[in-house]
Formats: structure tokens, sequence, C-alpha cells
């Protein structure tokens, strides 16, 4: 089984990038997670370029497409996901009918140096998720303090890193048998 990580900041050393890699050394055994590295190369969604060849593009899709499911890892920007996070979704929801995301099982984490955790960038980011048509699992974690908490993670996070990754390989192997 093929996981497929996707951190929604550019920093290099985000704590939601951090948050994702901990959370890939976490998930079950016998399951291949890799993250996917190319959200700076998007262009800008641009409805005359969806059926085009843009290489970013299309490698993106193809890398979601060939992903058993996906596990995104988003910062809090005002209250809102970051632009270029969303710029991948709006890339991936497209051509509607065909989306790589449709009836793809995603679940959604973050960290954030605040008190809350990123708890509405989750809420946005699965609300967006839903919308396109993937199969958003009923597993999030925010993690609050990450600037602290990720320095070394405690049993209950990795517990928590656990839950969602068990989760979301029992929704991909669930779509496995019924296709």
């Amino acid at each position: 089984m093929q996981i497929l990580g996707i951190a929604g900041s550019l920093r290099e050393g985000s704590y939601n990038r951090q948050l994702l890699q901990l959370a890939g050394e976490n998930l079950p055994d016998g399951v291949d997670f890799a993250v996917w590295e190319g959200l700076a190369e998007l262009p800008a969604y641009n409805e005359d370029e969806e059926g085009g060849g843009v290489l970013p593009v299309a490698s993106f899709r193809s890398v979601v497409a060939d992903a058993d499911a996906v596990l995104v890892s988003t910062p809090e920007y005002n209250g809102s996901i970051p632009g270029a996070l969303k710029n991948a979704l709006d890339w991936g929801s497209r051509p509607r009918d065909t989306a790589v995301f449709r009836g793809k099982p995603v679940a959604v984490i973050s960290a954030s140096p605040g008190s809350f955790g990123g708890i509405w960038a989750v809420a946005e980011t699965k609300k967006i998720l839903g919308l396109m048509g993937s199969r958003v699992v009923d597993a999030e974690l925010s993690l609050p303090k990450a600037n602290e908490r990720l320095v070394e993670p405690d049993a209950e996070l990795l517990d928590q890193l656990r839950a969602v990754g068990d989760l979301l390989v029992t929704e991909a192997s669930a779509r496995q048998v019924a296709a």
C-alpha cells in the first residue's frame, strides 16, 4: 500500500513537514510512504490550462493517482489554509469527472506553535477535500505547541498519529477490496 504525504508549507523546516514525516514513520508495517515535494513548482490554477500537459501539474496528478491514500499536513495561515496548498488541491480537483482526488481516502493533520494547533486549517482542508469528492476519513490531529512537542514526541502524540494512519490504511484497504 502506498500513502502519499503532502506538506502544505513551503518552508523546509516547517512543523507540518516534521509532523508529516513523523506520521510516515508511524504508519503500519507494509505501508510505503512518500512525501511529494513539488508544491512550490505548481503554477497558479488556470482553467485554460486544465487539460494541457503542464509538467508539474501532470506530475502531481500522477503521484496522487498512483497513491492508495493521501495524508495532508497543513499549517494555518490567517485562520485558513496556505494558498499554495489550496492551489494544489484545485489542480487535483479538475477535471471534475476524472479528478485524481475523487474517491481517494485522505486524512488531514496540522501543527502550530499556537494553542489551537491549526484546527481551523484542518476543518477548511477537510471541507475542500469533501467538496472535491475525496473520501475524507473521520480522523484528524491538530497539534498545538508544535515547537515544543515535536522536539521529543511523547507517547500520546505517537498514538494519535498511529490512530490517524490506521484509519487511513483501513479506508484505503476497503477501497481496494471494493474495486
